[in-house]
C-alpha cells in the first residue's frame, strides 16, 4: 500500500474532518431531478454586455460593458407576469417574457476603466461573507520589453494593473491596489487566489508573491511579499551585513516603493550573484533532500553530483509560473518551470511543484510534474486543492473524484484509456495549481443527479464550441430518461457553418440558465432556460 510520509500529505490529511454537506441536505437536492430548467426563451431582448457570472450565493449577476469601461450589476428575480383573459398558453407567455428585465433588476453601473485602462472581463472574485467583488483593470501588454530593472527577460510587461474592491450591494469602491510595470496573469483568475480573507497575487515579471488581507472595513492590507526576500527584515539584514563586509556592490538591491496604493519595482543590478529568497529556499530543500537520500557517506558526494550539482543551473533558471494557490492559511502551492512556460502553454515544458510554508519560510515539499507521489495526493485529496470553495455553502456541492463515485469512475476510465501512465499523470497534474472560483456550484452539474457530455458543457467556467444539437441532461437514477435539454443560439436549420462559441451561466440554486452564443460578425444571442 502507498505510504504518505512527507509534510505535504499532512497539509491535506489534517483537513479531512472538515464539515461537508450532511446526508439530509444531499437527500433534499434530489428534488432538483424534477425541478429543471426545461423551458427555453430564445434570443431575449437584453443589454449588449459581456455577462461574467452569477455570484456563488446567487445574489448578483455581474457583467462588463462592451467597451470594457463599466461594471454593471443585476439582481436575479423570478419571472412575474400577469395575463388577462382565458387564452393564457405557454407560447404566448414566452413571447411576452422575452425581455431581460423580466428576470433581472438593474442595480447600478460603475466606471472602473479609463482612456487607456480597460476592465479584464475574464477576471472576477467574490467574497461571499462581505459581498465584496474584486475586479481588475489594466493597460495593454507590451511584448518587446528590454531586460531592465531586473525583470525576467522574455515576459511581457503591463504599465499598470489595478485591482478594485467593490461592495456589490451598492457599488461603492472600497479600495484599490495598483501594480506598475508588472505582469499578472488575469485570464480566468489564474494569477490571483482568494482564501477566506487572504489574497495572493503572483507578479510574474518580478517573481514576487504579494499576500494581501481583505479587512472587514473593505481595505486591502499588505501582509507580506515573497520573492527576493521571504522575511520582513531580510532586506534590512542583508543591507547591513553587506555594508559591514564591504560587499554591497556584489549583489542587486530591489527597492519596492509604494505610494497611494501603487507598487513600483525598481531593481539595480551590478552583479549576477544574488539568489532570491524563494529560490534559495528551493535550492536548500533540493540539496537536503539529495543529501538525505544517500545514507552512505562514501557514496553521498557522487549522489549529490548526480542529483544536485549537475542540475544546479537548471534549478537556478526555474521561475514561478502563471498560477499560485493557497492550500490553507500557511501553505502555498507553487509551480516552477522555464521562462517559455511563463508566457505559453507550459504542459510541454518540464515543470515542478513546491509547497511553501509562509510562516517558517521553508519549502516543505518538491515534486516533478510526473510525480506519482503527488498524483496520489491529487487523486485521494482532490477537494483540498480547492481551498477557496470551502468558504461557500453552495460550492461544497461541486462534484469531484474525491466526493463523487461517478466522477471517480470517469477518472478511472481516463486512466485505463491513457497510452502511458507518465503522460496521464502530467496531464492530470497540469490542472494544478487550481484556478480560484472557476466552477459553478449549480445542482445540475451534480454527477450524482445528472450525466451530460462534458465536452459540450461542464461546471468549469470556459467558452466552448457550439453544437447544433441540444445538450441533454440525463437522470442518473433513470439512465434512459433525459430530464431537460439546453439548446444554444437560434435554429438556423444546420446551414450556418460559421464558427460559434457558447458560454453558460448557471444560477447556483435556481432552475435558471443563461446560454450565450457568439458568432463571428454576428450579434450575440442570449437564451434563458428556466422552469415555467
Amino acid at each position: 500500500m502507498f505510504r504518505i510520509t512527507n509534510v505535504a500529505a499532512r497539509v491535506f490529511k489534517r483537513q479531512i474532518h472538515a464539515p461537508r454537506p450532511g446526508a439530509s441536505i444531499n437527500f433534499v437536492r434530489q428534488f432538483y431531478e424534477n425541478l429543471v430548467p426545461g423551458s427555453t426563451i430564445c434570443d431575449i431582448d437584453c443589454p449588449d454586455h459581456s455577462f461574467r457570472k452569477f455570484t456563488d450565493d446567487g445574489q448578483y449577476l455581474v457583467s462588463v460593458s462592451r467597451n470594457m469601461q463599466d461594471i454593471i450589476v443585476f439582481r436575479p428575480k423570478w419571472l412575474s407576469y400577469s395575463f388577462k383573459g382565458e387564452n393564457c398558453d405557454h407560447q404566448t407567455l414566452t413571447q411576452k417574457a422575452k425581455k431581460f428585465d423580466s428576470f433581472f433588476t438593474h442595480l447600478y453601473s460603475i466606471s472602473l476603466g479609463s482612456s487607456n485602462e480597460f476592465i479584464c472581463k475574464e477576471f472576477f472574485l467574490y467574497l461571499e461573507n462581505h459581498q465584496f467583488g474584486l475586479f481588475a483593470t489594466s493597460t495593454t501588454q507590451t511584448h518587446e520589453v528590454p531586460p531592465i530593472e531586473g525583470a525576467i527577460h522574455g515576459l511581457p510587461s503591463i504599465d499598470k494593473i489595478t485591482f478594485h474592491l467593490v461592495r456589490l450591494n451598492d457599488g461603492v469602491v472600497m479600495d484599490e491596489k495598483s501594480f506598475c510595470n508588472d505582469y499578472v496573469n488575469l485570464v480566468h483568475n489564474m494569477g490571483v487566489f482568494l482564501y477566506e480573507n487572504l489574497l495572493c497575487i503572483l507578479s510574474l515579471r518580478h517573481q514576487t508573491i504579494h499576500i494581501l488581507q481583505v479587512r472587514d472595513s473593505g481595505n486591502l492590507f499588505d501582509v507580506r511579499r515573497i520573492g527576493p526576500f521571504c522575511l520582513e527584515d531580510d532586506e534590512l539584514f542583508l543591507n547591513s551585513n553587506s555594508q559591514c563586509a564591504g560587499i554591497n556592490k556584489s549583489r542587486p538591491q530591489e527597492f519596492v516603493h509604494q505610494s497611494n496604493n501603487d507598487i513600483h519595482h525598481q531593481q539595480v543590478t551590478e552583479a549576477n550573484s544574488f539568489i532570491s529568497g524563494i529560490k534559495q529556499r528551493l535550492l536548500s530543500f533540493i540539496f537536503r533532500k539529495a543529501w538525505n537520500e544517500e545514507p552512505d557517506p562514501s557514496l553521498r558526494v557522487q549522489h549529490l553530483k548526480k542529483k544536485f550539482y549537475y542540475l544546479f543551473q537548471d534549478y537556478l533558471d526555474l521561475i514561478m509560473l502563471k498560477q499560485v494557490q493557497f492550500l490553507d492559511r500557511q501553505h502555498l502551492l507553487l509551480k516552477f518551470g522555464s521562462t517559455d512556460g511563463g508566457v505559453r502553454n507550459s504542459d510541454h515544458h518540464p515543470a515542478f511543484f513546491a509547497v511553501y510554508n509562509m510562516e517558517t519560510t521553508e519549502i516543505v515539499a518538491f515534486y516533478q510534474n510526473s510525480s506519482e507521489e503527488l498524483y496520489s495526493l491529487f487523486e485521494r485529496f482532490y477537494d483540498y486543492f480547492h481551498a477557496d470553495s470551502r468558504e461557500s455553502v453552495h460550492a461544497n456541492f461541486i462534484s469531484s473524484h474525491s466526493n463523487n463515485i461517478h466522477a471517480l469512475e470517469q477518472l478511472q476510465s481516463m486512466k485505463s484509456k491513457a497510452s502511458g501512465f507518465s503522460q496521464y499523470v502530467k496531464k492530470m497534474l497540469g490542472t494544478l495549481p487550481y484556478t480560484c472560483q472557476s466552477q459553478s456550484p449549480s445542482p445540475y452539474f451534480d454527477l450524482s443527479l445528472f450525466r451530460y457530455d462534458e465536452k459540450l458543457i461542464s461546471s468549469t467556467d470556459r467558452h466552448r464550441h457550439s453544437t447544433d444539437h441540444p445538450i441533454k441532461f440525463i437522470s442518473r437514477r433513470q439512465p434512459n430518461v433525459p430530464k431537460f435539454k439546453i439548446k444554444t443560439g437560434l435554429d438556423t436549420g444546420g446551414a450556418d457553418n460559421r464558427v460559434k462559441r457558447s458560454s453558460f451561466l448557471f444560477h447556483p440554486y435556481w432552475p435558471l440558465v443563461l446560454s450565450i452564443q457568439q458568432t463571428y460578425m454576428q450579434p450575440t444571442v442570449v437564451n434563458i432556460h428556466l422552469r415555467l
